[in-house]
């Protein structure tokens, strides 16, 4: 007999959800930014950000986003799997916000 479960599974994606690549400096933004402009133009224009840690005022305590706001049509899983591997390639890694 087949029991059916009620277990919490977060959805695969929002297909409209702002994207941040978080990265661990500003030329690693700079790089993943530019890569991403060249490979997926109808991303439109990306945004930087210095996202400076709670309670911390060094410099060397921040991490930088690149903000990606969703395409027309929405994300795809590809397009996600591109994110993060840009990200990753520059050791950083994807949030959804």
């Amino acid at each position: 007999m087949t029991e059916d479960l009620d277990i919490d599974q977060p959805d695969a994606f929002d297909p409209n959800a702002r994207q941040f690549l978080v990265l661990p400096d500003r030329d690693a933004a700079e790089d993943a930014t530019e890569e991403l402009s060249a490979n997926h133009p109808d991303l439109g224009e990306l945004e930087i950000v210095r996202d400076a840690l709670a309670g911390e005022d060094d410099a060397e305590d921040a991490q930088w986003l690149v903000v990606v706001e969703p395409p027309e049509d929405g994300w795809t899983s590809g397009l996600l799997r591109a994110l993060d591997a840009i990200a990753a390639e520059h050791e950083g890694w994807r949030e959804e916000g």
